[in-house]
């Protein structure tokens, strides 16, 4: 090795030592309590909040400028926004030779982000100057959370959820200055997402991942995973802000997940089991639910094999109709060959409930759903299922626009797929409208029965109700 080189290491090395040591005798030596109200009041103009460090506050100045805040706070208007055991902060040492503060990287361990809406539409970490409509620049290159907690609350909506041991990692974060309402098009970052759990008032998510990029206005959650309901769930979303309406698209799928576990959302007793897969793949657009509903399109599938239908022996139930013609199709059947639509629009009436009681339990076959969504309307395009004796089947529309259902009938169906009994179910989704039972051949009689029969069996005509992919039992 060269004498010069040796030189420039030596030189190198002991201008690395000198600034350890300068850092060490700042962080030993220096009073930092001194500082706090100074930092607490310049962070309170500069975030227009009120910002509050309950512990200590230390200082380095390795790589750059670190300052670390322990038990730190943001409030608003007197609600918390922010709280966090420990707060790391880098500022670049160069710029600030130039009077110019460049951040490096922010990083907050154990956070606690609450985020409320309130009545008029306003949100909790809106300042007086964001309000008015100024929004100032902002450019992190690194910013992290670990072991953090997330809580949102929407009074208007009633709405929220909570996320818990979060953790956040966010690359290249810039906003540029502009207006409040153009906060999304002005913001650009790359992030990766991980957290335990996510928990609304109906759903519990775990194990959530995905890696999510903005730019432009245009924000895309990829590799999403998680798991709901005992089953592996995958899929990606995307939003678009940059034009005058948000659009949205949703590819998503959960596999195997058990039929039981979502029930319990809708019934508190028992009332399937089995595995089951649910996929969508839709696009939307619109500022409010009701303009996304009314623009939804694409397709939702769900499928199952070997189920347990408890409560009701539908088989015994269909052999009982032929003699007595007292029975409603739509209640014993309707909740579950609506499948993933039929169920969740239709919490108010609840048709699992009606089934506890009966006695007796259903083996279902096999089981298929599948929905085409056109601007808000769902047409079922192969909703049926099988038992041991029997095959049931689904047509019709529901409307998620006007919450109805249209022109929805539920067939008991004979070997070539035609209508043995039917009946149809309309009204709002919530409180349907169920007609009686459509009997095409039992209450003709014996004898008329057994020569429609016999003329069905030569001729081979009948009007063909359901042809999908649910066979007939064997």
């Amino acid at each position: 090795m060269s004498k010069l080189l040796k030189r420039i290491l030596f030189i190198i090395a002991g201008l690395v030592g000198l600034i350890i040591l300068t850092a060490g005798a700042l962080f030993l030596f220096v009073d930092t309590s001194v500082y706090k109200p100074r930092l607490e009041t310049a962070a309170s103009d500069a975030l227009g909040m009120e910002v509050r460090v309950g512990g200590r506050l230390g200082i380095g100045f390795f790589p750059g400028l670190q300052i670390r805040l322990d038990d730190l706070s943001i409030r608003n208007r007197g609600m918390d926004v922010i709280s966090a055991k420990e707060a790391c902060l880098e500022i670049a040492l160069l710029p600030l030779l130039c009077r110019e503060v460049r951040i490096m990287r922010i990083g907050l361990t154990r956070p606690r982000i609450s985020v409320k809406r309130a009545r008029d539409g306003t949100f909790n970490f809106e300042t007086r100057r964001e309000t008015e409509g100024a929004f100032p620049a902002l450019a992190v290159p690194n910013l992290s959370l670990s072991d953090g907690t997330f809580l949102y609350a929407d009074e208007q909506s009633g709405e929220g959820f909570e996320v818990g041991k979060l953790n956040l990692d966010v690359r290249s974060l810039r906003l540029g200055e502009g207006r409040s309402e153009e906060l999304l098009k002005n913001l650009s970052f790359t992030a990766e997402f991980a957290c335990r759990k996510i928990r609304t008032k109906d759903f519990a998510f775990s194990d959530v991942k995905f890696t999510c990029t903005g730019r432009d206005g245009v924000f895309a959650l990829n590799s999403v995973t998680m798991r709901l309901f005992g089953g592996q769930g995958s899929g990606n979303i995307r939003a678009d802000f940059s034009g005058p309406v948000p659009l949205y698209s949703v590819r998503s799928s959960l596999a195997t997940f058990r039929i039981e576990e979502y029930l319990k959302t809708l019934s508190p007793k028992k009332v399937a089991a089995g595995a089951m897969d649910f996929s969508a793949n839709l696009t939307m657009r619109g500022k409010t639910a009701r303009e996304i509903k009314r623009t939804m399109n694409g397709e939702v599938s769900l499928r199952g094999e070997d189920l347990t239908l408890y409560g009701s022996d539908l088989d015994r139930e269909f052999t009982r109709f032929e003699s007595s013609q007292n029975y409603n199709l739509a209640d014993t059947a309707a909740f579950l060959v609506a499948g993933p639509l039929g169920m969740a629009a239709t919490k108010g009436y609840n048709f699992a409930s009606v089934l506890l009681g009966s006695g007796g339990n259903t083996g279902i076959w096999k089981f298929f759903s599948d929905w085409k969504v056109e601007r808000g309307i769902a047409q079922a395009r192969d909703v049926a299922m099988s038992t041991k004796e029997n095959r049931i089947a689904l047509r019709g529309r529901i409307n998620f626009a006007s919450e109805q259902f249209e022109d929805v009938t539920i067939a008991l169906l004979d070997a070539k797929g035609c209508a043995r009994v039917q009946q149809k179910i309309s009204g709002p989704l919530g409180k349907p409208v169920v007609g009686k039972p459509s009997v095409l051949m039992f209450l003709a009689g014996p004898a008329i029965n057994l020569l429609k029969k016999t003329r069905d069996l030569l001729t081979g005509k009948c009007e063909v109700f359901y042809t999908g992919s649910v066979a007939a039992p064997q």
